[in-house]
């Protein structure tokens, strides 16, 4: 389930079309990330919570978007099948977590994992950006805004999944 953020905001474009036969999805294309534009999603997974942006590739600007609750694969697939539908991107990113050393734990491996599944069911190239500190500043920015606390706490995961995409938009050779 993806609830979005933000008070009175719509979190995600508004349907204008009204046809009778439905419109065929069209089949995903492989582009190289380095060279792409076009909407980009991000992720920063998490066991329960995944936070999900979306931006322009040629503008390089990410928007926060929102959370997905889901704590099973099948059900966070799902909601991420239905953003792959609505926004059409053409590739995705996901924050991989590090220790501050730049070594791997138990999150990295199951973020790697959730990029390859990603890749495998949409068919679209995944670019892993290391997402160090992004939640830190993603609280950061929240509490700037007078959103910091308990009561905000949920939306910093949609806010690191922007930090993680601007930081790919900023420096898409890191890695």
């Amino acid at each position: 389930m993806l609830e979005h953020g933000g008070e009175g905001e719509s979190g995600g474009r508004e349907e204008s079309r009204s046809t009778v036969m439905p419109v065929p999805v069209p089949t995903p294309r492989l582009v190289n990330p380095q060279l792409a534009t076009g909407t980009v999603l991000a992720f920063d997974f998490g066991k329960k919570f995944t936070g999900v942006a979306v931006g322009e590739a040629s503008v390089g600007m990410a928007h926060p978007l929102g959370l997905i609750t889901a704590e099973s694969n099948a059900a966070r697939m799902n909601a991420i099948a239905a953003l792959v539908v609505e926004w059409e991107p053409g590739f995705l990113v996901v924050g991989l977590p590090l220790s501050m050393d730049g070594s791997e734990h138990e999150l990295t491996r199951r973020c790697r994992r959730f990029a390859r599944q990603l890749e495998s069911r949409f068919r679209l190239p995944v670019r892993l950006v290391d997402e160090r500190l992004s939640s830190a500043a993603a609280e950061q920015v929240l509490r700037s805004v007078g959103k910091g606390g308990r009561k905000y706490k949920l939306q910093a995961h949609q806010v690191s999944a922007q930090i993680i995409l601007q930081n790919h938009f900023d420096d898409p050779g890191s890695t």
